[in-house]
């Protein structure tokens, strides 16, 4: 498959199978993420993979929605912001590090049969202290991972996206959109 339709492919899976996951399939997602890139190669993420009922209802509390409990594992993507490169005007590059891995993540799902939804509004402090993270390493998304119970259809890209014209400049920005 391209890499073009495998990104097609990809949708934020909210109805999950009772299905558990391959330990095979589920390493070989976080060796995905341990191989994506990151600002001056610092990798400041750690994966924290919850299959435990009790810590599974515990991140359930930080997001608590009927469909999220039901996925067999979640990952939780954290940054550490002691290993995190920050630019000369003081941007951390944490965020946007984590944020790559659990694209990689996710695409390596999708390529294995497998679902996932980006989750990012959760309540921190419940998810912090549920996984005992210390005050430096910050949960910065939480991924449901499961087989999906249905698919979404890749026509969704012609009306739920943006047309390429209003997101895409070439040398420089346009204020304006073309038609």
């Amino acid at each position: 498959m391209s890499f073009l339709s495998l990104a097609k492919e990809r949708f934020s899976t909210r109805d999950f199978l009772p299905k558990p996951i391959e330990e095979d399939k589920l390493l070989e997602i976080l060796e995905a993420a341990r191989i994506s890139p990151s600002a001056v190669n610092r990798q400041p993420w750690h994966f924290i993979v919850v299959q435990d009922k009790n810590i599974k209802e515990k991140i359930v509390e930080a997001y608590p929605r009927d469909w999220f409990a039901k996925a067999p594992v979640y990952i939780i993507a954290c940054g550490d912001h002691i290993e995190s490169w920050k630019r000369e005007d003081g941007k951390d590059y944490c965020d946007v590090d984590v944020s790559i891995a659990v694209t990689h993540i996710m695409l390596a799902a999708t390529d294995l049969g497998l679902g996932t939804c980006y989750i990012g509004h959760f309540d921190a402090d419940i998810c912090r202290q549920a996984l005992s993270l210390p005050k430096h390493i910050e949960p910065i998304a939480i991924i449901p991972l499961g087989y999906p119970a249905k698919k979404d259809s890749t026509k969704r890209f012609d009306t739920r996206r943006k047309a390429f014209n209003e997101i895409v400049h070439f040398d420089e920005y346009e204020s304006k959109v073309e038609e």
